[in-house]
């Protein structure tokens, strides 16, 4: 199993019935070391998918004092396949440990 820190759109229960076919269940987590920020999604699919024109996006900091709540899921690697497909370009998948010292995949700014 894999395991993915969401802190934006793949919490929405309709975002993980469409990207996944069923309902994630996971645990609240924090990552440390990122702020939070937030971007306009061209592709009208994604739109679609989570009913928003602008998404959140990690920007990295290294600062320790700077926090991003969100839940950390646990997902087959064909789930994590189509969690890639799901995020756009503008997003990377990164390993990151939690503050609860789990190690998961976030998706963060690309550059």
């Amino acid at each position: 199993m894999e395991r993915l820190f969401s802190y934006g759109t793949l919490q929405q229960e309709n975002v993980q019935l469409e990207t996944f076919g069923r309902k994630l269940r996971g645990s609240a987590d924090v990552l440390i070391g990122y702020q939070l920020s937030e971007i306009r999604i061209i592709d009208p699919q994604v739109i679609q998918t989570s009913g928003k024109e602008f998404h959140p996006i990690l920007k990295y900091t290294g600062d320790f004092s700077d926090e991003v709540r969100g839940t950390v899921f646990e997902i087959s690697a064909k789930e994590l396949a189509q969690s890639d497909a799901y995020e756009v370009d503008a997003y990377q998948r990164v390993a990151a440990k939690l503050k609860s010292g789990t190690e998961a995949w976030v998706y963060a700014e690309a550059n």
